[in-house]
């Protein structure tokens, strides 16, 4: 790091400030819009880039914000302070983001950039502004200072890091494959009721012979979480892991982001192990609605782990816990379920109303059957997870040491990975 000099990002890019439609909820700006919204939440649920978003605007809707072209680089200007990411897609921006209009590239690579800025999160927490929610402006932006290496080495600091997010997110593609075989296997069974010997099955009003319906409460009960104190919670992971609703993916599903580790007391019936079924019963934020969502517990140790009181677990009686869990992913039953919470700022369910919804269940031979089928995709899905998890923590524990330059990489050979094969001869 030795003679870098320091420079603002505003001696570097030009940086601009998104734009959202007024009133942010008329329906003109969305009805049958086919353009990406770029919510918070998107990027969140997003890895390097965002390719998907959960709302699209319209041509009028787009006029009165800021659409982009794919690659351009956006900062979040309040919620994750300071977090960039990428466009994977042509999108409109509201005024919660921040982006880069132009990048002077003789002297700041795109890349290098991204990393950079999510070095520097926690920084501008300190610069921040606003009671109840934090912003940053563009004019913080603008004057946030850093040590600037030559061009070569930050290419070479990108290329290092893009190398492991490129193993991730290819992981992350193979772990939605998974995910759609494993559903589609259970839709072809248990939803287009193509099962075997559907052939010779007689149907009554709809429902094959032999197949039961009841309450849920007759096929598996319900152990609720533990309550607890905020200074329960620890980083310190000689206690046991804790599973809160940071552990469910937006789509079901389970992400070990922001795990945390419980340090007070527990029951028993509190604890959950390997291939266990968890489902949440509250919701963080609107746009990071989890009820009714279930994650299959991953192998966290021998002791397990403790369940918050945010989730419950389901405890199978005379059901399959690979087809429970398929089917309280797969089925529509968690946007069935959600529809019975309520709250004014937090929105939770009560978790006896889960056990009293009426269920379709095949007999157990159908279940026990279908178990060996779906269980090595749930299960190449869960090492999948592990490996990224191990790849992440490898990234950042680089990240800092390459931007700060206390890991020289000026005479290193780098092999460019493919998502910056054009900088290889740059």
């Amino acid at each position: 790091m030795n003679g870098w000099p320091i420079v603002k990002l505003g001696d570097c890019a030009e940086i601009a400030r998104g734009s959202s439609p007024r009133p942010i909820n008329d329906s003109a700006y969305f009805d049958k819009g086919t353009i990406p919204w770029v919510k918070i939440a998107d990027a969140t649920a997003s890895f390097k880039y965002i390719y998907e978003t959960k709302e699209y605007v319209n041509d009028y809707g787009a006029s009165f914000s800021r659409k982009l072209p794919p690659g351009s680089l956006i900062v979040a200007a309040s919620g994750t302070l300071g977090f960039a990411i990428f466009l994977g897609v042509e999108g409109c921006v509201h005024d919660g983001w921040m982006y880069f209009k132009r990048i002077d590239e003789g002297k700041l690579h795109k890349q290098f950039l991204y990393y950079l800025l999510n070095t520097l999160t926690k920084s501008f927490n300190a610069f921040s502004y606003g009671a109840a929610i934090q912003n940053i402006n563009t004019d913080i932006l603008r004057n946030t200072a850093f040590r600037i290496p030559p061009l070569n080495v930050q290419k070479n600091i990108a290329a290092i890091l893009s190398a492991y997010d490129e193993l991730i997110e290819n992981n992350q593609r193979r772990i939605a494959l998974l995910d759609k075989m494993a559903e589609e296997s259970y839709r072809e069974w248990f939803v287009r009721l193509r099962f075997p010997g559907h052939e010779k099955t007689r149907f009554i009003k709809g429902v094959p012979e032999g197949w039961d319906f009841d309450k849920a409460s007759m096929f598996f009960g319900l152990a609720k979480g533990k309550s607890y104190a905020g200074e329960e919670l620890t980083d310190d992971m000689d206690h046991m892991p804790f599973i809160n609703l940071k552990s469910f993916n937006r789509g079901g599903g389970y992400r070990e982001d922001g795990l945390k580790y419980y340090s007070g007391r527990f029951k028993p019936e509190q604890v959950v192990h390997q291939n266990d079924v968890v489902m949440a019963v509250t919701d963080m934020t609107q746009d990071r609605a989890v009820i009714g969502r279930v994650a299959r517990m991953p192998d966290l140790g021998e002791k397990g782990a403790v369940i918050s009181l945010d989730t419950v677990k389901l405890v199978p009686k005379s059901i399959h816990k690979t087809f429970l869990y398929a089917y309280m992913r797969h089925s529509g039953f968690a946007n069935f379920i959600k529809e019975f919470a309520n709250g004014a700022n937090v929105l939770h369910l009560k978790p006896d109303l889960i056990t009293q919804q009426k269920i379709i269940v095949p007999p157990k031979q159908l279940q026990n059957e279908f178990a060996p089928m779906v269980e090595p995709l749930y299960a190449e899905a869960d090492l999948l997870e592990v490996t990224n998890r191990r790849l992440e923590k490898m990234r950042d524990a680089l990240l800092h040491r390459l931007i700060s330059g206390k890991l020289p990489v000026k005479n290193l050979d780098i092999q460019f990975p493919s998502s910056m094969a054009e900088d290889a001869h740059g």
